[in-house]
């Protein structure tokens, strides 16, 4: 898993604009220069969609933006468009605001809230619709996300 991590973030940008910062069980932490973001992130327990459909969930650092902690989830497959997005997080439930496969916090104070709920849970999960009107779920765990999510903020916070 955490090799096939390192392979997902690598495959989804030339590997000259990414420097690696750690990995934390099945958190990878990960930064870029320009522009300059760091992020923690990790793939589902079960991966779905096509060949080349890399679902992941990140929590990122945006210096320039003045940014922290920003929630970013690519699904496993395109949701139905009128289908809700819920992230559950140990006993927590937050609705994102959702495109075609990507889902965010609709907010910083939903994403401070779920960076909190991150730090005492065991898992995640992000369920929807599919187009077809089923249901489906992407299952994360947690161990390491808090250690990897502290990783990104430390490593955008250097210069």
């Amino acid at each position: 898993m955490k090799r096939a991590l390192v392979l997902l973030v690598l495959a989804a940008a030339p590997a000259a604009a990414r420097d690696s910062l750690g990995i934390f069980d099945n958190w990878g932490v990960f930064s870029d220069a320009s522009p300059r973001r760091c992020y923690a992130i990790a793939e589902p327990v079960r991966r779905g969609g096509g060949a080349g459909w890399r679902p992941f969930a990140s929590i990122a650092t945006w210096p320039g933006q003045g940014a922290r902690n920003q929630l970013h989830i690519r699904l496993s497959h395109e949701r139905d468009p009128r289908a809700r997005v819920t992230l559950s997080v140990g006993e927590r439930r937050f609705e994102l605001a959702a495109g075609n496969a990507d889902a965010w916090a609709p907010d910083a104070r939903t994403d401070a809230a779920v960076v909190a709920a991150i730090r005492s849970s065991r898992s995640m999960s992000v369920e929807t619709l599919g187009r077809g009107g089923q249901p489906f779920a992407d299952v994360y765990p947690l161990r390491g996300a808090a250690t990897a999510i502290d990783a990104a903020t430390l490593g955008c916070a250097r210069k």
